[in-house]
């Protein structure tokens, strides 16, 4: 096999290497986003459940509240400083919801951002792998013709020679 012909073909070997390593980087780069955005929906889960337990651990300081204040002060549900006391408690635990939400909304586009950026890194990978094997494969193309053309110079050369004798 003449040297042109090797050259194209370990050319050829390596574009395809390449390639295929930017398939499989952007495969791991498309998994890796699908992880992100189903840790999303888990962490908005969590989120919900940590809601509900606060929510169960307030209506259950609440009752006992109420009910140690009527037991320790004698005063009712309508009495203006025990409604004003749930009021305020109400009023915080409506603020920490609202946090935890706010929170969840945050978190949840910051992990859209992130998978959105992680299968970019996985085209844009890909796309350079596929640009750099079509320039081996040219710059091999180009090697190998500058070698061929080389070896046919020789070979006129002497029948030029052997004709003007």
């Amino acid at each position: 096999m003449d040297p042109a012909t090797m050259m194209l073909l370990a050319a050829a070997a390596s574009a395809t290497s390449k390639i295929l390593g930017g398939i499989g980087a952007n495969e791991d780069a498309r998994l890796n986003a699908f992880n992100t955005l189903t840790d999303k929906k888990l962490s908005k889960v969590q989120a919900m459940q940590q809601a509900q337990a606060r929510r169960q651990e307030y209506d259950f300081a609440t009752s006992t509240n109420i009910a140690a204040l009527a037991a320790l002060s004698g005063r009712s549900l309508d009495d203006k400083s025990v409604q004003a006391f749930l009021k305020r408690s109400e009023d915080q635990f409506g603020k920490s919801v609202k946090r935890a939400q706010r929170q969840i909304t945050f978190s949840g586009r910051q992990s859209d951002i992130s998978a959105a950026n992680i299968r970019r890194q996985g085209r844009n990978t890909m796309l350079s792998s596929t640009v750099s094997a079509a320039t081996d494969v040219a710059k091999a193309y180009a090697s190998s013709e500058t070698i061929r053309q080389s070896q046919i110079k020789p070979i006129q050369q002497s029948r030029v020679k052997k004709v003007r004798n």
